[in-house]
C-alpha cells in the first residue's frame, strides 16, 4: 500500500504567507493616502504646500513614536490602553520642570524618557507578574496615571510663553531639510522593525503572539517577553510625552487625552494583527501618516472634527473584522492540508 504522505504548512511558509498578506495591506494603504490626497488637493490645493505637510508629519511622526511601542505589544496578544495617559504625564512634567528651569533640557528629556520607562514597567509588572489581563491592567493604569497628572497639575497650565526657546523649537528643527520628528520616528521605527525581524528577540514577540502554548514548548519565557514590550511601550510614549510637550507648548493636565484610539487605529489599520503574530513596524508608521491625513483633510475641507472619532472607531472595526477573516481562512487552509 502506497505510502500516505501528509503535508503541513511549515512555520517558514506560515511567515511568508502573514508577510505577503501584512505587505499587501501596507501596500493599499499607500494606494488610499495617494488617492485620498489627490482628492483633498483637488478641492484645497493648499494640502500639498510645504507649511501644511510639515505640520501633517510632525504630529504624525508622534503618534507613529507611539504606535511603534503599541504595535509591540500587539504582536504579543495583548493592548496597551494607558499610552495617552503616559503621554500626557511625561508631557506635563518635563514641561513644568522646564518652566521651573529644575532641569536643563538634555536632562528633563532623558527624565521624560526615564518617566515613560517606569510607567510602562509598572503595566508589564501588573500584567507579566500578577497576570492582569492587558486590557483591564492598563484600563486601571491609565486612569491612575491621569489622576497622578492632574494631582501635579493643580489647576495649573504651562503656556508657551512659560518654555524654553530651544525646546519649543525643537518641533521646528530640521535634518538635512527634513522635520527632526520625521526623522527620530524614522530611527525608531527602522531600529524596532531590524530588532523585531532580525532578532531572537523579535522572532520570541512573534512566537507568543502567533502561539503562546508552542512557544512555552520552545522554551520561550512568555511572561518575561510580556513584561519587557509593555516597558519599551512605556519608554516609547515617554519619549512621544517629550516631543508633544515641545509641540503643543500649551500643556495641562487633560494633554494627549483620547490619543490611545488614534495610536490603536495606526496600529491595526496598518496590518498589525489585533489577535497576535503578524505584521510590521512600517505598517504602524503609515497607519499614523493615514489617520494623520484623514484629520488633515477634514481640516482643509471644513468638516466636522467631531468625525474624527468616528473614524478612528470605524478603521479599527474594520481592520479587526478584516483581520477576524483572514485568521479564519488561514485555519481553515491549514485543517485542510492537515487531512
Amino acid at each position: 500500500m502506497a505510502e500516505v504522505v501528509v503535508h503541513r504548512p511549515t512555520p517558514d511558509g506560515l511567515g511568508r504567507f502573514l508577510g505577503h498578506l501584512g505587505r499587501q495591506r501596507e501596500l493599499s494603504l499607500v494606494i488610499v493616502m495617494v488617492a485620498l490626497g489627490a482628492y483633498v488637493y483637488a478641492q484645497a490645493p493648499q494640502f500639498l504646500s510645504v507649511s501644511n505637510l510639515s505640520q501633517v508629519v510632525i504630529v504624525a511622526a508622534i503618534i507613529a513614536i507611539a504606535a511603534t511601542g503599541q504595535a509591540v505589544v500587539v504582536l504579543t496578544r495583548n493592548v496597551d490602553l494607558s499610552v495617552d495617559a503616559m503621554i500626557g504625564v511625561v508631557a506635563f512634567s518635563v514641561a513644568d520642570m522646564l518652566r521651573a528651569h529644575t532641569l536643563s533640557l538634555p536632562l528633563a528629556m532623558a527624565y521624560g524618557v526615564g518617566l515613560g520607562l517606569a510607567l510602562g514597567i509598572v503595566n508589564g509588572a501588573i500584567v507579566s507578574l500578577f497576570r492582569v489581563p492587558a486590557i483591564v491592567a492598563t484600563l486601571g493604569t491609565m486612569s491612575v496615571y491621569r489622576g497622578f497628572t492632574f494631582f501635579l497639575a493643580g489647576g495649573r497650565q504651562v503656556s508657551l510663553s512659560d518654555l524654553p526657546p530651544e525646546y519649543v523649537n525643537l518641533a521646528r528643527a530640521s535634518v538635512l531639510g527634513l522635520p527632526l520628528y520625521v526623522v527620530v520616528a524614522a530611527v525608531i521605527v527602522g531600529i524596532a522593525s531590524f530588532v523585531l525581524q532580525q532578532t531572537r528577540f523579535g522572532r520570541q514577540v512573534y512566537a507568543v503572539g502567533s502561539n503562546p502554548e508552542a512557544a512555552a514548548i520552545l522554551g520561550i519565557r512568555s511572561r518575561l517577553v510580556g513584561f519587557i514590550v509593555f516597558a519599551l511601550c512605556g519608554m516609547l510614549a515617554g519619549l512621544a510625552g517629550v516631543l508633544w510637550g515641545a509641540r503643543f507648548g500649551t500643556i495641562n493636565a487633560t494633554a494627549a487625552s483620547g490619543v490611545v484610539l488614534q495610536v490603536v487605529a495606526a496600529v491595526v489599520v496598518g496590518g498589525v494583527n489585533i489577535f497576535g503574530g503578524s505584521g510590521t513596524i512600517y505598517g504602524a508608521a503609515l497607519g499614523a501618516l493615514f489617520l494623520g491625513l484623514i484629520a488633515n483633510a477634514l481640516t482643509l475641507l471644513h468638516l466636522s472634527q467631531f468625525w474624527l472619532q468616528a473614524i478612528y472607531g470605524a478603521v479599527i472595526l474594520a481592520a479587526v473584522a478584516a483581520d477576524a477573516v483572514i485568521v479564519r481562512r488561514l485555519q481553515r487552509a491549514t485543517a485542510g492540508r492537515a487531512r
